[in-house]
């Protein structure tokens, strides 16, 4: 499957547990939704996916990845240190001059 090259980055980073260049995936004023909380920038962006990388150590792989007119949506399969692995989480993501504006994982 083609990922755009931002995707194809942040899985990359996030299955190598490297949260300053997840962060980097995103534009400086990006927003994500996960867990019912809100994380804003990439500086709060790099401490949550810090922290998620300590308490679950998830690695995402990649089912399909699909483009509408208003956002794009990638499914994974993610496996980790938590209950129900591996569970298939969606990522509604907003993609602006290459960079992700805001990322939303929903199950």
């Amino acid at each position: 499957m083609k990922l755009p090259e931002v995707i194809s980055e942040l899985v990359r980073t996030q299955n190598n547990f490297d949260s300053m260049a997840y962060a980097n995936c995103f534009a400086q004023t990006a927003v994500v939704f996960d867990e019912g909380k809100t994380h804003n920038g990439r500086k709060e962006i790099e401490h949550w996916i810090a922290d998620a990388n300590k308490r679950y150590e998830s690695n995402m792989k990649p089912l399909s990845f699909e483009e509408t007119a208003t956002e794009s949506i990638l499914k994974a399969e993610v496996s980790g240190n938590f209950e129900g692995s591996p569970i298939v989480l969606s990522y509604h993501l907003h993609i602006v001059d290459e960079l992700i504006q805001s990322l939303q994982i929903t199950g």
